[in-house]
């Protein structure tokens, strides 16, 4: 069983920088594909960026160029930096761990992003 503890979330104006962390314990950290997705009130979940053991990336088109994802792997924790914010990424984040990157089978509790005009 995986557990994983987001943090970093909080508001901030459009035009700003937040950092997202996530930490994992009780697996195999390097067997899991790291993901971040996102809720925004009234919406689906969304994906936004994973990052395999290797490093290989990807990125959901919104997340290309403003929110770089990392992890590492000594620290068992993944990262997302996201840059130039803009209201409509207002959402609740979660980080996700899987095998595959379309399958995620440990989700954390979420942390929340609020981007205000």
């Amino acid at each position: 069983q995986v557990q994983l503890v987001e943090s970093g979330g909080g508001s901030v104006q459009a035009g700003g920088s937040l950092r997202l962390s996530c930490a994992a314990s009780g697996g195999t950290f390097r067997s899991y594909i790291m993901a971040w997705f996102r809720q925004a009130p009234g919406k689906e979940r969304e994906f936004v960026a994973a990052v395999a053991w290797s490093g290989v990336k990807k990125y959901a088109e919104s997340a290309k160029g403003r929110f770089p994802i990392s992890r590492e792997n000594a620290k068992n924790t993944v990262n997302l930096q996201m840059d130039n914010l803009n209201p409509e990424d207002t959402a609740v984040y979660y980080c996700a761990a899987g095998q595959d990157w379309q399958t995620y089978t440990y989700w954390g509790q979420g942390t929340q992003v609020t981007v205000s005009s």
